[in-house]
């Protein structure tokens, strides 16, 4: 395994961060959640952002989400620049742009958020398309 990935995480020693720390990475992980259940909210991003969290906080969680069966392989490999596997990101692209473009049109009454919505995806999407692809093993 690649030594950053296994290496110990570097706790922060201030107390008060700590616990803020710990705080905004459950909350990351319960976004992440509902992005797994739910078309518009992201779920990956939400993932990376726990697992920088954890870093600081919480040894214990940080290797609970990173070695999570679920989708750890998927934050391992992204941090240690792997990228992720074609079928991902084609499947990733396909379901944002279906989900958005339901939410579009059948339930954004507003224009203008229309236009951030779809203004968002393509920069998600072009965020994924940059993303390196994972060669087959």
């Amino acid at each position: 395994m690649d030594e950053e990935i296994t290496g110990k995480p570097k706790r922060t020693q201030n107390k008060f961060i700590r616990i803020l720390l710990l705080g905004c990475g459950f909350l990351f992980t319960f976004f992440a959640f509902l992005g797994a259940i739910l078309p518009l909210v992201p779920t990956t991003p939400f993932l990376i952002l726990a697992a920088a969290c954890f870093y600081r906080s919480s040894e214990r969680f940080y290797n609970l989400i990173m070695y999570n069966r679920y989708f750890g392989h998927y934050l391992r490999d992204y941090k240690s620049g792997k990228g992720i596997p074609l079928r991902v990101k084609i499947s990733a692209i396909l379901f944002l742009w279906i989900s958005t473009l339901v939410s579009v049109f059948l339930f954004i009454p507003y224009l203008w958020l229309e236009i951030l919505v779809i203004a968002v995806n393509m920069a998600i999407t072009v965020h994924l398309y940059l993303i390196r692809t994972k060669k087959q093993e």
